[in-house]
């Protein structure tokens, strides 16, 4: 009996505080059903009156986070700290530079015409492609039928197909042929089809697929890819070096394999047909949208994903979809941004070409338009800018001495480099919290002095970053 009791007082002590928490609760909850005129917390959280003896304060507008900075930089400060660093001999004789304000003034330029761009011309192309399609566009890879036994694999043009399935932190997360072929073979056995023959078609671009404004060495080399609308992993054989001569047909030929696995036996070798228009689609994948591809483009300096995009202005507006109609129709683009394009000649998406021709100028007003308020179509060119010192191609980047240390973070920008080139044009905000944008270019760099021309260009736009060029400064 005194355990039996012992457990029941346990017992009671345990549940009584239990029972007049509940009953607490249950009296408040019928307090506030019994009171019609109090707010609702879960529809009105806002107008619920505080517990009585609780003091609030009243609710005002919060202030912004961070405030713009007032007015630009002052032209005078940025030529002191710019036109010193520009006449360094390592540059060469031929150097174009633009320093402009987010409102589009013009604080520093040194030479005229134009240079050649290198790499800094896929801003150019990213410019375009996003004013010419949505940003959250796709590109599509379709398997369709083709006759009893027959499926024919369709590119869209989507850069960044891959052979296998991406990690699961991969980003932009790539669409893949593995998931296309299992999807084709769930649409093939639901008909009670088990054997096919693969086709491919890559008429999406047409013309040359490598550029007549390369060097005959870029393809043997491993430099670029040849240029088409089908391929796996941007043309690369499974090494991961060099390139394959006919990434069309690689990229069948990935997809007829994994077919097999998936349960589909598949006849012969994959040839090149043109699909059907009025055949089946039993299977597609998607890219990752525009922007995403834009910001990988940027941040890795992705020469092939920059001539498909470039091809992909062409589709999107009529014009041929070649290097040249590509070329045509990214600088038509530009122009219709209100950008100009004075003595900019285009031969190409990526800027490998070395017959481009861009000024300095028409890389800041583009970096302008991005950096508008009044619409933010273009907003992913600078989100895909790296970052000095962190990130893409300016991971190695700024890690000289003091002034380039005060650029690391501070300055955003895309590079350019080829033999005997080199540029940068990007963003920078100077110690006063003033934004700027810029464009520095040079195409006349002896061959030895190629590094330290790279590392004289980081120096100018840490510069900017270790300036007081406010107007409001001190």
């Amino acid at each position: 009996m005194g355990r039996r009791d012992a457990r029941h007082g346990s017992r009671l002590a345990f549940w009584l505080p239990v029972l007049l928490v509940l009953a607490l609760l249950g009296g408040a909850g019928t307090a506030y059903w019994l009171d019609l005129d109090r707010a609702d917390p879960d529809e009105e959280p806002a107008a619920v009156a505080p517990p009585a003896g609780l003091d609030l304060p009243p609710l005002t507008e919060p202030a912004p986070v961070a405030l713009a900075a007032a007015g630009t930089a002052d032209p005078a400060r940025v030529g002191r700290v710019v036109a010193r660093l520009l006449d360094d001999a390592d540059l060469g004789p031929h150097v174009l530079a633009t320093v402009a304000g987010l409102d589009g003034s013009v604080l520093y330029a040194e030479g005229d015409g134009t240079a050649v761009p290198a790499s800094t011309l896929k801003l150019v192309t990213a410019a375009a492609a996003l004013h010419t399609m949505p940003a959250d566009q796709t590109f599509a890879t379709t398997v369709v039928t083709d006759g009893p036994g027959r499926v024919v694999l369709v590119g869209g043009g989507d850069p960044l197909l891959a052979s296998t399935r991406p990690d699961r932190d991969a980003y932009p997360r790539p669409a893949d042929v593995v998931t296309l072929a299992r999807a084709t073979a769930r649409s093939l056995q639901a008909s009670g089809t088990t054997e096919v023959r693969v086709g491919y078609d890559a008429s999406l671009f047409t013309g040359p697929d490598v550029s007549p404004h390369w060097p005959d060495s870029y393809v043997p080399d491993g430099v670029v890819a040849p240029i088409e609308s089908l391929w796996v992993d941007e043309g690369r054989p499974a090494s991961g070096f060099g390139r394959v001569a006919d990434p069309a047909r690689a990229a069948a030929t990935a997809y007829a394999a994994e077919l097999a696995k998936a349960g589909i036996a598949v006849r012969g070798e994959p040839r090149q047909r043109r699909a059907d228009p009025a055949g089946t689609e039993l299977a597609r994948v998607v890219s990752p949208p525009l922007w995403q591809l834009v910001e990988h483009t940027l941040l890795h300096s992705d020469n092939e994903a920059a001539e498909v995009l470039a091809r992909q202005v062409a589709v999107a507006t009529g014009a041929p979809a070649t290097f040249a109609g590509g070329a045509d129709a990214v600088l038509d683009a530009l122009a219709a941004l209100g950008v100009p394009t004075q003595g900019a000649e285009l031969y190409d998406g990526s800027g490998l070409s070395r017959d481009n021709r861009i000024a300095p100028e028409t890389l800041t007003a583009l970096l302008v338009a991005a950096a508008s308020t009044q619409d933010a179509e273009l907003r992913p060119v600078l989100t895909g800018l790296p970052v000095a010192g962190f990130t893409g191609s300016l991971t190695e980047r700024f890690a000289g001495g003091t002034v380039d240390r005060v650029g690391r973070g501070a300055v955003r920008a895309k590079t350019g480099t080829l033999t005997g080139v080199t540029g940068l044009a990007g963003t920078v905000v100077d110690r006063t919290g003033t934004p700027m944008v810029f464009a520095l270019l040079t195409d006349d760099v002896a061959l030895l002095d190629t590094l330290d021309a790279r590392a004289a260009l980081d120096d100018v736009a840490s510069a900017l970053a270790a300036c007081r060029c406010g107007t409001g400064a001190g």
